[in-house]
């Protein structure tokens, strides 16, 4: 049977690379490598598992395992691991790498599973003639075409929809800063919790254009927030040094009925050594001695007695002190994984900003007469892409069929011969008039 099975998952595992290598085939090169690059901002789910032989079950290492989104400058913090740079590996290959750290620090002899997968992808941004620009969700494999459809295709004016489009977009815009005061106040907060400050030091540009009322909220909002933290930590903190300050008081109690002890043995085994002699000589009786040896036995136990109660405090003080070093922990951890959230949401809406100001500028005036509307025929458009790599901000021209990365910016203009022939239809119906 076992011989079997052996060659009924051989061949499974023949099938399904066989399967993949296939499916492999079948992508374009590109889009494969764009699914499987980890790039800033991208969200990650990580799980760690590990199976336990003599349980017959998988161990879910919960610790470690959760939801983390890679910074801004292509790290990613995950607890005990620590802070290691990801955009060199794909989802696998991190994988095998947190795998190798946490068998590392862990101590473990087997290694564990571990899979990362990829929950939430950094938007585009498309800007100039498109009929909703903005940020749109990324997915593997988008092309500047589909993008296009995302932003409802090609913008075509008319004489009432372009005022409400730029008032809409000043709308947004105004949101958005909005989010941005709010985040920017949080993200202090947070950094003077992790320094372990007794005030949060607000930046000067929170001031700059802020309505006075909102920022004056916002930062008592903040305020509330740190000292209610801080002092439930500390309440937890003192309550642990107050439990460790009762076990030593208790420690040197016990120590002073322990010598206490050690007098009353000595006096006793004096008095019995004393008796014995007398019984030796017939002066005492045997009755008296044993009642004296029963005694000494007594005081012994209780001594052992005492010796163990004072053993039992030292490790209740030694638990306390681990409780206390295990809770300010998990305080840096939960700030510092809070911290990175807020910097990767921050950096999303100033990115999100820069596009609506864009798009207010790119943004043709509409005439009420509709002059500068688009004549009925499909206009011919030009695509260029901008993108962000390691060390520079690169901008190429692209086509419909161009495939998308994260965080590119998709710009979409009007082609030459469009314009002429908008121009020329304006000048003849100007010689018409």
């Amino acid at each position: 049977m076992n011989v079997r099975a052996a060659a009924l998952r051989s061949l499974s595992n023949i099938w399904a690379a066989a399967f993949i290598i296939a499916l492999s085939a079948m992508l374009p090169r590109q889009a494969l490598a764009e699914r499987l690059a980890l790039v800033p901002q991208m969200k990650l789910r990580v799980n760690i598992v590990q199976w336990v032989p003599s349980k017959g079950e998988y161990q879910h290492w919960d610790s470690v395992s959760g939801e983390f989104v890679v910074s801004t400058d292509g790290t990613v913090t995950l607890p005990l691991l620590g802070t290691f740079a990801v955009t060199e590996f794909d989802t696998r290959e991190l994988a095998s790498e947190i795998v190798e750290r946490f068998k590392t620090k862990a101590g473990l002899l087997d290694a564990p599973d571990a899979t990362v997968d990829v929950v939430e992808y950094p938007s585009i941004f498309l800007v100039g003639s498109v009929a909703a620009p903005g940020a749109k969700p990324f997915r593997p494999g988008l092309t500047v075409l589909q993008a296009l459809s995302l932003g409802g295709g090609v913008f075509r004016p008319d004489s009432n929809s372009g005022l409400t489009g730029q008032l809409a977009t000043v709308g947004e815009l105004e949101d958005v800063r909005s989010q941005i005061l709010r985040h920017t106040a949080r993200l202090s907060r947070l950094r003077a919790e992790m320094a372990g400050d007794k005030e949060i030091s607000f930046p000067p540009e929170m001031k700059v254009g802020s309505d006075e009322a909102v920022l004056v909220e916002i930062v008592a909002q903040e305020k509330i927030i740190f000292r209610a933290r801080r002092n439930a930590l500390e309440r937890q903190l003192q309550n642990l040094a107050e439990l460790q300050g009762l076990l030593s008081s208790e420690i040197d109690i016990l120590g002073q009925k322990t010598q206490a002890l050690e007098g009353s043995i000595k006096l006793s085994e004096n008095e019995l050594s004393d008796v014995k002699s007398l019984v030796d000589r017939g002066i005492a009786t045997v009755s008296r001695r044993s009642e004296l040896e029963r005694a000494v036995a007594a005081l012994r136990s209780d001594r052992l007695d005492q010796i163990t109660a004072i053993m039992r405090g030292r490790q209740s003080i030694s638990e306390a002190m681990r409780s206390e070093v295990g809770l300010r922990d998990k305080f840096q951890t939960d700030v510092s994984t809070e911290l990175q959230d807020v910097q990767a949401s921050l950096e999303r809406l100033r990115i999100k900003e820069e596009v609506l100001k864009k798009t207010l500028v790119l943004t043709p005036a509409t005439s009420s007469n509709g002059g500068m509307a688009l004549s009925s025929a499909d206009p011919e458009l030009s695509f260029a892409v901008v993108r962000k790599t390691k060390d520079r901000v690169e901008e190429f021209a692209a086509s419909e069929r161009t495939v998308l990365a994260p965080n590119d910016v998709v710009k979409v203009t009007l082609g030459e011969r469009s314009k002429r022939s908008a121009g020329a239809s304006v000048a003849v119906s100007g010689v018409s008039r």
